[in-house]
């Protein structure tokens, strides 16, 4: 009989603390094709920006992590308008902002890569792409 008592009351916490996270959910798309398309022109901003940004020859003589880190800072308030585009539709910030740092890792990670690649191909004498 305790352990039922027991499940029950584990139950109960577990189903209030179910109720008071669902506010931070978002479960149905009613996002217009209007915004969708802003998200995806900010989206096409945030990598221009981050392109344009990897382009620049200082970064060539910067090390690799560092010239990462100064590129994704540099193109960061491209991508805080992506933010106000989520928010102006009335998507949870927590969402919102899950979604940027998920882009944002994966940004980061092609930069990361791209310069490890420009660097190695420097050091081994391959030629360079312009």
């Amino acid at each position: 009989m305790s352990k039922i008592l027991l499940l029950l009351a584990v139950m109960l916490v577990s189903m209030n603390g179910y109720a008071t996270d669902a506010k931070n959910e978002w479960h149905n798309t009613d996002l217009s094709d209007t915004t969708i398309a802003e998200i995806q022109k900010a989206k096409f901003q945030y990598k221009k920006c981050v392109s344009d940004e990897m382009q620049k020859p200082a970064y060539k003589l910067m090390d690799t992590r560092l010239a990462t880190d100064t590129i994704t800072k540099m193109c960061e308030p491209v991508l805080a308008k992506m933010r106000e585009v989520y928010l102006a539709q009335k998507v949870p910030a927590i969402i919102a902002d899950r979604h940027l740092k998920q882009m944002r890792m994966q940004i980061t990670r092609n930069v990361l890569q791209n310069l490890m690649f420009a660097e190695a191909a420097r050091k081994s004498g391959q030629p360079q792409q312009q």
